[in-house]
């Protein structure tokens, strides 16, 4: 059996928000019956609802105005810089618009192991090393010109996609693959998926075709409507839209309008120019070329999903991929919507302009046995343990920590939980480079403050702390851990609405002691400046505020042994 790490896991509170405002269609949700109760029940690790709500510190951000905790699905996200992962280069948000979201420059990517493409010569420069005449300018390299991957060795000649210049390769490419200038790039021998028709057969040139023509039927219908005109593009904000309506449920013929036509029957589309394709069912030219080149031929799922059309079956209808673009983004509080998370707008800069982590302004809790585990790692059931929970305090000012668990753990084997010292204080961060020679010349007199005299054995006390530090505090949690036997209960009288008990085998992960624990803090900081040109001088500089925070967290002890 592997090894089990102790984790810590702490909720974002806008869980709490989003299960209150999205009751279940018909069935009473239990959080709409009394919000009093909402608060005051336990939270369950267990539940499904909970793997989307647990995240580890590292991933959690904090919001100094709001002085509570975000998590990356309740942030809202701003895109601040659009690049290509490639070749660097800033692309503007309204580009992607025209242009899509793929790098237009000569970035590609090979369609069968995904390495970068480069662009190579078919014909190789003369060697220097050959004789040539005393002052006679170098031959420069000429084309055709085509993709190749330095990985796999595959090139876009084995498709038939050559190139005339190695500049504007994104261009040439669809000048290929929708039809245009397609007789200029074609060879003898060439095998190109769009040299069949003198008509472009991609999904993108049928799909621009019957836009356009749709477009057209639906102008013409929409002008021979009459009275309606006006309702087309629902100008309710145009100068004669009230008199249009009024004429509409009137019957009349007060504005001036033409009296209403009867609208005529759109067309659908029946030629190639117009979009329009019949589908071919006949797939025996398809059956052939799967037995001439069998499976080595065909096109894998990973293949075929990162291409940019569909419909590619065989390896000679793969294209090189445009690399797709990536985004810088930052991050604000939903609430106060104040920036939380902001990187540098530079794309070769990876510093942040703004950067509120949860790590840095809350305390961090690691779990680690009092005593040496035994050799199996694992709880032995009805048999207590004891473990230090530490807390170690980030911010420059003393907070104080409040902490509450249920009794007996949620879920079907209820192990028993006691915090022997629910309430401390957490000394200030200070700098170390400051306050390191009256750290150093303190240490005995630590000592002494956090084990007593040495000639006494040190025990866990209720009410009192483990050990104490600088800037973080100790203390012991006991559990007993349940026994995993699934035994069925005594026959009884069944109370109305009362569920059946599951008697099903032990479900996986279910040996694992995980503990709710509700954590509450309290300290005096700074008041937070959240309007922008505030005017604080004088002694409001100086002013603080009382801050609170309170959250679930997850604490993960072990695996109970299931002998």
């Amino acid at each position: 059996m592997a090894s089990f790490a102790p984790y810590t896991y702490i909720q974002c509170p806008c869980v709490d928000l989003t299960s209150r405002s999205r009751p279940v269609d018909d069935a009473q949700s239990p959080t709409s019956q009394d919000p009093h109760e909402d608060d005051e029940r336990a939270f369950d690790p267990r539940a499904p609802r909970s793997n989307y709500s647990l995240y580890p510190i590292e991933y959690l951000l904090y919001c100094d105005v709001c002085s509570q905790i975000r998590c990356p699905r309740c942030v809202a996200e701003e895109l601040a810089t659009i690049y290509c992962p490639n070749c660097l280069f800033e692309v503007g948000s309204s580009s992607l618009k025209t242009e899509g979201n793929r790098c237009t420059r000569s970035c590609f990517q090979c369609p069968i192991c995904i390495g970068p493409l480069a662009v190579q010569s078919l014909e190789s420069s003369p060697e220097p090393s050959l004789l040539s005449a005393e002052g006679a300018s170098p031959v420069p390299t000429s084309g055709p010109w085509i993709l190749a991957c330095s990985y796999c060795n595959w090139n876009s000649s084995e498709i038939g996609v050559k190139f005339d210049k190695p500049q504007g390769i994104f261009s040439q490419i669809q000048k290929l693959r929708h039809g245009e200038d397609h007789t200029k790039h074609s060879t003898a021998g060439d095998i190109s998926p769009t040299k069949s028709g003198p008509t472009a057969d991609s999904a993108k040139a049928r799909f621009a075709a019957l836009k356009s023509f749709y477009s057209v039927q639906n102008n013409l219908n929409t002008t021979s409507s009459g009275g309606l005109a006006g309702m087309g593009d629902y100008g309710f904000n145009s100068p004669g839209a009230l008199s249009r309506i009024m004429n509409l449920y009137s019957g009349t013929n007060a504005g001036g309008l033409k009296p209403k036509a009867k609208s005529s029957t759109m067309r659908e589309a029946d030629s190639e120019s117009e979009g329009f394709r019949v589908a071919d069912l006949d797939e025996s030219a398809a059956i052939l070329k799967l037995r001439h080149d069998g499976w080595g031929g065909t096109v894998t799922g990973d293949q075929a999903k990162s291409q940019v059309e569909e419909g590619a079956r065989f390896a000679d209808e793969l294209w090189p991929i445009p690399y797709l673009l990536r985004t810088k983004r930052s991050k604000r509080c939903p609430v106060c919507r104040h920036i939380i998370s902001k990187p540098e707008s530079k794309v070769t800069n990876t510093r942040w302009r703004i950067r509120l982590v949860a790590n840095n302004n809350i305390p961090s809790i690691s779990i680690k046995p009092l005593n040496p585990p035994t050799t199996t790692g694992l709880l032995k059931p009805l048999q207590p343990v004891q473990y230090l929970l530490t807390f170690k305090n980030p911010i420059f000012d003393e907070i104080k920590v409040t902490l509450a668990t249920p009794a007996t753990t949620p879920g079907r084997f209820a192990s028993k939980v006691t915090v022997l010292c629910p309430q401390f204080t957490i000394d200030a961060n200070t700098d170390t480079d400051m306050y390191l020679d009256d750290v150093l010349k303190d240490g005995d007199k630590d000592g002494r403050r956090r084990r007593g005299d040495e000639g006494t054995t040190h025990q866990a006390e209720a009410g009192k702390i483990w050990e104490r530090g600088r800037n973080w505090v100790s203390i012991v949690v006991e559990v007993v851990p349940a026994p995993l036997h699934i035994e069925e209960p005594p026959a009884s009288p069944k109370e109305e609405g009362e569920s059946e008990p599951d008697l099903s085998s032990l479900k996986e992960d279910e040996d694992i002691l995980e503990i709710p624990m509700f954590v509450r803090l309290e300290w005096e900081g700074d008041v937070s400046q959240d309007q922008v040109g505030s005017t604080t001088v004088g002694k409001e500089k100086d002013s603080r505020e009382k801050k609170e925070l309170a959250y679930w967290c997850a604490i993960g002890i072990g695996r109970i042994s299931q002998e």
